[in-house]
């Protein structure tokens, strides 16, 4: 890795102390953490980092927790530093699992605030990129107060209110929808026994982007974790509640520093799962025959999904019966398994050559959900434009007609942004 890919940062405090490192959420920069530095810094060595492409931080982006978690890893390599506590806010905690499941025998301890083991859906995430590649962050960095406080704290904190709208807009709009992507594709909730470390779980009592139940599902599914809920907080609690979370980090790192003192834990054990062969395995159905699911059926549904969409999927699979069921299998299989899953040709060209062939076919019905697809794939709407315009000349002008009277209405539910979008896809034809 070169150093141009590890993560910009800054360490506070005495040379010689016990590391604390601390993760910023998504849209925020090493700043979230002012606050709790006086304090910290008394008892440890504290490091802060920025995510790629917000704050100062060059615009090398990343598209995994583990990605991240493997920068982080490779600063701390840099600086001559083997054990550390964690603290992360919301997309800075899943990075703090991610260490603790990566690199076990160099975490001591573990706070995790405002996170949870999945963050909303995939297709949130996803959807939030597109909107940002059309209108920018603006949109996103306007709805921030809402998200990240509650409604006092925001008419109070004028000031912060308007820094915190910044920090989201001044950030490199392709690693924040890098990031969204790594959040809809985070899911640790099989792994979270495997965390072998002391971890305190925070949460804001009014935070409803990641609330309290999600904190609860953590310490659930964590052995060693403890729970605290913090009055008056809303998602970015450290910002808005800086003197009861700098309090409750002090007694955790404290405490659990001192209890890992005799030397670091053992690594947790890692279970690989059995291969599955590529021959397939039965599964019982309806009780009258097994169907054959395959590694390319599975790779399938998983590319299907993040194409298409969650809902849209399972919409298509819930009207599935015996009669379509082969069928269903089949789209899965060959066209998501066998074809989208290669790489010789990448997903923006791949939905480039979808929308041209649906159009020059008429299937419009399937154009709308490939739209979709293709702004998910990140197209732009501009770009999509100009393949229509292409199929004019060699499709025909009233099939091109008719394909952009689909494109736009999809692009504009599409782009529009969340706080102003209502329920939509309802009446769309499900698409393969």
């Amino acid at each position: 890795m070169t150093p141009a890919q590890t993560l910009q940062h800054r360490t506070d405090g005495p040379d010689n102390a016990p590391v604390l490192v601390l993760g910023p959420s998504l849209g925020t920069t090493w700043h979230m953490w002012d606050r709790q530095i006086p304090e910290l810094t008394r008892n440890w060595r504290v490091l802060r980092f920025d995510l790629p492409g917000h704050g100062g931080s060059p615009a090398y982006s990343a598209d995994s927790v583990d990605a991240f978690a493997e920068r982080l890893l490779a600063t701390l390599d840099r600086l001559g530093i083997e054990r550390f506590g964690y603290a992360g806010c919301s997309l800075g905690g899943a990075i703090g699992v991610q260490l603790a499941l990566r690199a076990p025998e160099r975490v001591t301890s573990l706070a995790l605030i405002s996170s949870s083991p999945r963050f909303a859906t995939p297709d949130s995430w996803r959807q939030r990129g597109v909107v940002i590649r059309t209108n920018g962050l603006d949109p996103i960095a306007r709805t921030t107060p809402e998200r990240w406080f509650t409604p006092g704290f925001a008419a109070a904190q004028p000031a912060i209110v308007e820094w915190a709208v910044q920090m989201v807009r001044t950030t490199d709009p392709g690693c924040y929808i890098a990031a969204c992507e790594a959040l809809a594709s985070f899911d640790v909730r099989e792994s979270l026994d495997r965390i072998g470390v002391g971890t305190l779980v925070v949460a804001g009592a009014e935070d409803e982007t990641t609330p309290p139940a999600e904190a609860r599902a953590l310490v659930a599914g964590i052995p060693d974790a403890r729970l605290a809920i913090v009055p008056g907080a809303s998602h970015l609690t450290p910002v808005e509640q800086p003197g009861a979370v700098t309090d409750l980090l002090i007694r955790h790192f404290t405490t659990t520093w001192q209890e890992s003192a005799a030397g670091p834990p053992a690594p947790a054990p890692v279970i690989s799962p059995v291969p599955q062969q590529a021959s397939a395995v039965a599964e019982l159905e309806s009780g009258e025959r097994a169907a054959l699911r395959t590694d390319a059926y599975d790779a399938g549904m998983k590319v299907r999904r993040e194409v298409l969409g969650d809902a849209h999927v399972d919409r298509s699979l819930e009207e599935t019966d015996d009669f379509t069921e082969d069928f269903q299998n089949f789209i899965t299989r060959y066209a998501w398994g066998e074809v989208w899953t290669r790489t010789s040709v990448d997903r923006r060209t791949r939905s480039v050559i979808s929308l041209t062939a649906l159009v020059a076919r008429g299937h419009y019905d399937e154009l709308a959900s490939h739209v979709r697809a293709a702004l998910r794939n990140g197209l732009t709407p501009e770009e999509i434009k100009e393949v229509l315009l292409q199929t004019a000349v060699y499709c025909g002008v009233p099939a091109a007609g008719s394909a952009f009277a689909v494109a736009q209405r999809v692009i504009r539910e599409e782009t529009t942004p969340e706080d102003r979008r209502g329920a939509r896809e309802d009446n769309e034809p499900h698409g393969n």
